[in-house]
């Protein structure tokens, strides 16, 4: 049984599963680049840390129900030049979220209002 095995159980348990991806490649990495102890634990932890922020990003963007992927790089401005093109990308920066206000967009159907509150939405 090799320490690799011997480690499934434990990581298992700590829920830390997501490490056993990349642990064997982190490990050649370490051996190939004579990483420190520190500097191997810090990329197998950063590894389980960008796995559980996209699982969760994922499971955001599956309940939020968006139609596609829909991007205000995509949106077509001349379709309708009376939206505020510069209010909309400052919304981009979603600066809104850290003042936790709210963001409300008003107009006749088929203006783009859908588009554009996906797109902030996924940005978001």
């Amino acid at each position: 049984m090799s320490v690799s095995d011997d480690l499934v159980p434990i990581l298992k348990k700590l829920r830390l599963s997501g490490i056993l991806q990349t642990f064997d490649l982190r490990t050649e990495e370490a051996v190939d680049a004579d990483l420190s102890h520190s500097e191997f634990l810090f990329r197998l932890c950063f590894d389980e840390v960008e796995r559980r922020e996209s699982r969760q990003l994922d499971l955001r963007m599956r309940r939020a129900s968006f139609d596609g992927l829909k991007r205000l790089e995509d949106f077509e401005w001349a379709f309708n030049p009376q939206i505020p093109k510069a209010k909309i990308i400052d919304l981009a920066t979603c600066n809104f979220v850290g003042r936790k206000a709210n963001v409300v967009l008003t107009g006749p159907a088929g203006v783009g209002k859908s588009h554009i509150a996906q797109a902030l939405g996924e940005r978001a």
